[in-house]
Order: structure tokens, then C-alpha cells, then sequence
């Protein structure tokens, strides 16, 4: 823990990124904003690797996806709207 703050305070004394950072933190001012349709596209590509990786989830570990399942049908039985 101590040592991951040191790292940090270290790139920050210097004035230098740490190499583990996102490199979009680099970002000029020539570069055009991200458009709407472009967040779009990418937040469907985040919901499909998510789904896609729920239900490898629920394939490799059917016990604990079915207590899952079980929760969420006790949840929705106590709900009232």
C-alpha cells in the first residue's frame, strides 16, 4: 500500500505520467470530442462484453448463477408496486 502511494507521489514530484496510466490522459487540444454516436457505439460494445460475459459466468458456475436466479425471483415476489 505504502508503495503504490510512493509511486504515485513520485510521477507527480517529477512532473512525469506513470506508464501504468491511461494514455488518454495525453490529450492535445487538437483532438475533436468524442460524438454522441461514437459513445454510443462504444457503450453498446460495453453491453454486449458484459452480457457476453455474464452468461459465460452463469455456464462455468451454474450453482451459484441458480441461487442468483433465486434471489432476484424472491426479490421481484417481494416487490409491490
Amino acid at each position: 500500500m505504502a508503495d503504490k502511494q510512493a509511486d504515485k507521489q513520485d510521477s507527480t514530484r517529477d512532473g512525469t505520467r506513470d506508464s501504468k496510466q491511461p494514455a488518454q490522459l495525453d490529450r492535445t487540444d487538437d483532438e475533436r470530442p468524442e460524438t454522441a454516436a461514437e459513445r454510443r457505439r462504444r457503450r453498446a460494445q460495453f453491453l454486449r462484453e458484459l452480457h457476453e460475459a455474464k452468461a459465460l459466468r452463469d455456464r462455468v458456475q451454474p450453482r451459484r448463477a441458480r441461487a442468483a436466479r433465486m434471489r432476484q425471483a424472491m426479490r421481484m415476489r417481494t416487490f409491490r408496486w
